[in-house]
């Protein structure tokens, strides 16, 4: 506390009590009173050791409450206010503990100053006696056996009871059984004058029902001969206090829409289940997502929403409760599920699956009858070898697992699949990391016409440096930069690496530099920013728009409603080549095709690889490919076919209608100035 600080707190002390003082002090004694006072409180507070000394600041204090009431009761409310802001480096119990030495001191002073307060009726000065009466706090004269000789007003009103009802009884009381063993303890050290004071926080339950929390400060007060003689106990009630911080107490481990476990308690209660108590004990987390929650928040609105998760939560309670089980709410519309002690798999999906039938029966929310489905992760193990990151963890990934799969599904974690996922999890994890560190690159596949082997185009292919896991192909990240979101970012950045290889590519081999062939996901087709993205990166790589390939898929050409995407008439307004791959995957669609600006078709998979076998083409697989070349060579589309391995496969391609080849057979992928060389040379 800084000499500012301490000059304008003493201020406001001084007008809170002093002027309702009548003892003869000047204005700059009771200032230097204060500063006195408030030296030994900070003295106690500032270091452990001295603990105590705030009972000689209480003390110092009587010379300002001669028939003055108000002096302690201000003084504490006054410090108990201000000296937490002020002193924040302060633990608040040690605070509260110098309080309580301070009333304590102050009544020491008194009983030394002439007048016995732990005899409030046996020749007790007036100023001692308005002090003892009119006091805010609640004061009580104690026999060194406990029993109550006196009490002041404020003590009956704080415990609802009468002087009669009082006077003799046991102090013990005026606590309810929980605190009485402690209370028994504390107050046979002081009467034996093993301790001065003691401090305890307790509760009263009045007769009808309501709650008082008080804080006790017991002192011992010794006779002229310095015999442990009586005690005096002051209570303060901190109900109101108590009250506010069982409130912030369950909202630090309650949901507060639900009244369930948060996440944080979620996690407290998963530490205690994983305690190994006894051998082989086993525990369960079950995760759950309720479906299409979303689209009944966005359509009916969030108040519905909120009953619907609230109904959802009492529907797990009920059913999880008497399988000792713990539900918590662990975000939007997930909920997780805690069985200490599950023994078995077997018995968990059982719990599970009533679990999930009883999330999908109707509710009504209102005027609106409503259906829900969850799916489920579920993980079931012994307690030995695991922790709760690991079991959080697990069973994230399996509920993920569940959502992908479909709807209404639970799914129990699986090792080896797990392995596979956490797996994908870091890649995506450290994916915009790579980005940044430029460990991706690009290298690209030549496309060749199917009867010359001229080279006429290259397809990028984005590969990935790793440290842990080596070189990856795209196949083993594109798919869950999709996912995850990353793709926009991902393809932009293949677009303008590609892009400055092929501008090169065309100021060095001029009209004989091959087509650069990009192919983009569904998802970045539909991103709002592509056709502003794609204008920069051809202004900035300098790539001829005539010199780029689009590969997109099918689903990205129409929106929800079977409508073209206006972007594609931009592409091909732009000079861009456009291809469709996945062609055939909704047949719906294909005969809308026509009417599209296409350049041409890419076709792939497994049937592509079913004309490879030497002892003829695979029957099905060669159906399918004359199927989709025919398709495409009737709105005039020449086809491209990738993963080509062989000659025979290359030649039964060509016999069938395909125009271009990519694969093997062609070429090994090759880097970016390798392409100068492998077309280059063939002029």
């Amino acid at each position: 506390m800084t000499r500012v600080d301490r000059h304008e707190f003493i201020q406001r002390w001084k007008r809170e009590i002093a002027h309702n003082s009548y003892a003869p002090l000047r204005r700059g004694d009771v200032e230097e009173l204060l500063s006195t006072c408030l030296e030994h409180l900070l003295g106690e507070l500032a270091c452990p050791d001295r603990s105590g000394e705030a009972g000689s600041a209480g003390a110092a204090l009587l010379p300002l409450h001669a028939d003055n009431p108000v002096v302690l009761p201000g003084t504490l409310k006054l410090l108990a206010a201000e000296l937490p802001g002020l002193l924040p480096e302060v633990p608040p119990d040690r605070i509260v503990a110098a309080l309580g030495h301070l009333a304590a001191g102050f009544a020491e002073g008194l009983r030394a100053d002439g007048g016995s307060v732990e005899r409030p009726g046996r020749d007790l000065p007036a100023r001692s006696r308005a002090l003892f009466h009119t006091s805010t706090m609640g004061v009580a004269a104690v026999s060194t056996t406990g029993a109550i000789e006196e009490t002041n007003g404020a003590l009956r009103r704080m415990f609802g009871l009468t002087e009669e009802e009082l006077t003799g009884a046991s102090v013990l009381a005026l606590v309810d059984d929980r605190w009485r063993p402690e209370l028994t303890g504390a107050l046979a050290g002081l009467a034996d004058g093993a301790s001065e004071r003691v401090n305890l926080d307790a509760r009263f339950t009045t007769t009808d029902g309501a709650q008082v929390w008080t804080r006790m400060t017991a002192s011992l007060v010794r006779d002229d001969r310095g015999e442990p003689d009586h005690l005096v106990v002051f209570y303060e009630d901190i109900t109101d206090r108590h009250m506010l911080q069982e409130q912030f107490r369950r909202q630090a481990v309650q949901d507060p829409l639900t009244g369930l476990a948060n996440r944080a308690q979620l996690e407290s209660c998963i530490d205690a289940a994983l305690t190994p108590v006894y051998p082989g004990r086993r525990v369960a987390l079950c995760l759950f997502d309720l479906d299409g929650f979303k689209a009944i928040n966005d359509s009916l609105g969030h108040g519905i929403g909120d009953r619907m998760l609230r109904e959802v939560a009492r529907r797990l309670q009920t059913l999880a409760a008497p399988e000792s089980a713990v539900v918590a709410r662990t975000g939007g519309d997930e909920f997780a599920v805690v069985i200490p002690d599950s023994y078995d798999a077997a018995r968990v999906t059982e719990l599970v699956e009533r679990l999930l039938r009883e999330v999908t029966k109707p509710m009504w929310i209102g005027a609106h009858e409503l259906a829900a489905s969850a799916s489920a992760g579920i993980v079931e193990r012994e307690v030995v070898g695991t922790d709760t990151g690991s079991l959080l963890r697990d069973a994230d990934i399996t509920l993920f697992r569940a959502k992908r799969d479909g709807r209404a599904l639970w799914v129990l974690f699986d090792a080896e699949r797990n392995a596979v996922a956490h797996e994908n999890f870091r890649l995506s994890a450290a994916l915009p990391a790579a980005l940044e560190k430029n460990e991706l690159f690009v290298e690209y596949d030549p496309v060749a016409d199917a009867e010359t082997g001229e080279v006429l185009a290259v397809m990028a292919n984005v590969r990935w440096d790793h440290d842990e896991f080596g070189e990856l192909g795209s196949n083993r990240f594109f798919g869950l930069a999709e996912e995850t979101g990353l793709i926009t970012r991902l393809g932009g950045w293949t677009l303008e690496q590609a892009g400055r290889h092929a501008a090169r590519w065309v100021r060095e081999l001029g009209e004989h530099a091959p087509l650069l062939a990009v192919t983009l996901s569904a998802r970045h087709c539909r991103d709002p920013e592509l056709v502003r993205d794609l204008q920069e990166a051809l202004e900035t790589t300098g790539l001829p728009a005539e010199s780029l390939v689009l590969c997109l898929p099918e689903s990205a050409l129409f929106d929800y409603q079977g409508d073209a995407v206006d972007t594609v008439e931009i592409f091909a307004e732009m000079g861009i080549r456009l291809f469709v791959h996945e062609f055939g995957s909704d047949y719906t669609r294909v005969d809308r095709l026509k009417d599209l600006p296409l350049a041409g078709v890419l076709i792939d998979g497994p049937h592509i690889q079913g004309l490879a076998d030497p002892d003829g083409p695979e029957p099905l697989s060669e159906y399918l490919v004359r199927s989709a070349v025919g398709a495409a060579r009737l709105m005039d589309l020449p086809v491209l076919a990738t993963g080509v391995t062989s000659a025979e496969q290359a030649h039964r391609l060509g016999e069938i209608g395909v125009a271009l080849i990519q694969g093997p057979h062609v070429s090994d992928r090759v880097s970016a100035t390798e392409v100068v060389d492998l077309v280059g040379g063939a002029q």
